[in-house]
């Protein structure tokens, strides 16, 4: 590409761009652009009612931004506002040496405070308040001057010591990611799945239509007689648990003298669209459990979940209960939503009208593509997972580093369209699982309280998907024994925090029983990785030490392809 002119990039630039225009304006995001407008419109005549309170405000606002214009080219005045704590957009040091950008990082973020304080204040319903926060935090972080070559002193600086070269870098960058279809976060060239990356040595010993279930080569010489289970999320790949070497929580398992089996969930395509959540669980966690218990031998068994993987597992084991089968001796939940009445910041996608607007748009079948999905997560923490990338990517013109963990976040998978649309109906909207029979799957009614075996929940204090105070109600939920243990950091380095490096902290035994911040308040703060402290209490259970099997599967479930195996290899729509 770096034989075309400049004009020849514009253009094709602009080919590229009206494109995605036209992709983007089919979907119904003008309709909560409306809501925005609406929302806005309500609190700016609301605040008009009260004319003292609006000149308070707007003579505060705007006395701080003459000061801070006053103050310009004064060095020894202070900020009058400073960046949230981890936003690090304006970091580099050319933001304090330029007046002129410092004024307009400052200005900007007095402007941003503003705003948000104005829906803070505002006397919008606690629904709509949300919506008009989230929408309006995306526009404020589009329009940072960090975002823009001429007010972004970094890129400036970058265009003169490359004599513009980083933006000829940055638009090749930008035509390659608009071909791919995503913005990209990782030198993705740098993995291969099976060499670098989901390296643990294992076999696929069992497929289906849904899955395949890979059985890890044991470590030790004698393993836990009940065997691991691993159910992850079926919107992401399994491998997140198994990155590399130093990372992995695959191996660590088997390291600490356990027999491991993971599922590997199909990436469905559109033949699979009208798979429901009944066929995940019938053709994929109850034959994945029955497998491992043939292959062992073992009448009980340890199961691990993540995130979604953790609520199939949940409506697994309910279902099993309830025709009088309990396979599992202890289940572990990693951010798991057994109660979704408090979502998060996802709620702002979800709601009567956005939840038929799904069903009607995948009424006929398919795949609710796994790009799609992963932008919506993106949404969530957009400076971090989009701006900054545009930032790098195309006005410094740079290539991310390698990262395995932002390589297998690139690497999404589809829902089935049935799937996608039951989940969000009865989890999300109606919360029908924490109410006892509120769902049907299997032929039976599904009640959380038939669970009633040892439980382990892991939620991080930064989740931004499962939300820990609303992952907490799950304690509330289960019969059984529970161990409610809360990590540092977000929803993925939360639970990747391998015990060799022993970084961060988490919190454990608080008062259960009395709710979330009485458990907060009463807990415990450890240094270092949960993970050793998840493996005593793992050990903790029972289970006698027998010999290691010395193969992989047996007569019945031959190894039918090395690890990772070929479902894991498929990309998204």
């Amino acid at each position: 590409m770096n034989d075309k002119t400049p004009q020849e990039l514009f253009e094709r630039m602009a080919s590229k761009g009206q494109g995605m225009f036209k992709d983007f304006s089919k979907n119904e995001s003008h309709e909560m652009m409306s809501q925005l407008g609406n929302s806005w419109n309500t609190i700016m005549s609301r605040a008009m009612e009260s004319p003292e309170e609006w000149v308070k405000t707007m003579s505060g606002f705007y006395q701080d931004q003459f000061n801070l214009w006053v103050n310009m080219f004064n060095p020894a005045s202070e900020s009058a506002v400073k960046p949230a704590r981890g936003d690090r957009r304006f970091s580099g040091d050319e933001w304090e040496e330029s007046p002129v950008h410092n004024y307009l990082k400052q200005s900007y973020l007095l402007s941003s405070r503003w705003m948000t304080g104005m829906i803070s204040d505002s006397t919008l319903d606690d629904a709509s308040k949300a919506k008009c926060d989230f929408y309006t935090r995306q526009f404020i972080d589009a329009m940072s001057p960090s975002n823009f070559a001429l007010t972004n002193p970094e890129v400036l600086k970058e265009t003169v010591e490359t004599k513009g070269q980083n933006l000829m870098n940055g638009l090749e960058n930008l035509m390659k990611d608009m071909d791919k279809g995503s913005i990209t976060m990782t030198d993705e060239s740098a993995f291969t799945l099976g060499e670098n990356i989901a390296t643990t040595p294992g076999s696929v010993v069992f497929e289906n239509k849904m899955i395949q279930l890979v059985h890890f080569k044991p470590m030790t010489k004698k393993v836990n007689e009940r065997p691991i289970i691993i159910v992850p999320p079926c919107i992401n790949k399994y491998y997140i648990l198994d990155l590399s070497e130093h990372n992995s929580y695959v191996r660590y398992c088997l390291e600490q003298g356990n027999d491991v089996y993971i599922i590997s969930w199909r990436n469905p395509d559109e033949t699979l669209g009208d798979v429901t959540w009944d066929e995940y669980i019938s053709e994929g966690t109850i034959p994945a459990i029955e497998a491992v218990q043939n292959i062992s031998g073992a009448k009980k068994i340890n199961a691990v979940a993540w995130c979604i993987g953790g609520t199939m597992l949940a409506t697994t084991m309910s279902v099993l209960a309830s025709k009088r089968k309990k396979p599992i001796a202890c289940a572990t939940f990693f951010t798991t939503l057994l109660d979704f009445s408090d979502p998060g910041e996802l709620g702002v996608f979800i709601d009567e009208s956005q939840v038929k607007q799904h069903e009607h748009k995948l009424k006929e079948g398919g795949v609710m593509p796994g790009k799609q999905l992963a932008s919506t997560f993106a949404m969530l923490r957009a400076n971090d997972l989009i701006w900054s990338y545009v930032v790098n990517n195309y006005l410094k013109g740079k290539t991310p580093p390698p990262f395995d963990i932002l390589y297998w976040n690139g690497d999404s998978t589809n829902m089935t369209s049935a799937m996608y649309t039951w989940y969000l109906r009865n989890m999300y909207l109606e919360n029908n699982l924490a109410k006892p029979g509120g769902v049907e799957l299997c032929g039976v009614k599904v009640d959380l309280g038939k669970i009633d075996c040892p439980v382990y929940f892991l939620s991080a204090i930064e989740d931004h998907i499962a939300p820990w105070k609303t992952t907490f109600i799950g304690t509330e939920l289960v019969k059984g024994p529970v161990e409610f243990v809360l990590a540092a950091s977000g929803h993925v380095a939360g639970v990747i925090n391998p015990a060799n490096k022993n970084k961060r902290h988490f919190w454990v035994e608080g008062e259960l029983g009395k709710g979330d911040e009485k458990w907060l308040e009463t807990a415990t703060e450890v240094p270092g990785s949960w993970w050793p402290h998840w493996d005593k209490w793992l050990k903790a259970q029972g289970g006698k030490m027998i010999d290691a099997p010395k193969e992989l599967g047996n007569k019945d479930y031959a190894e039918l392809e090395p690890a990772p195996g070929s479902f894991v290899m498929a990309k998204a729509s």
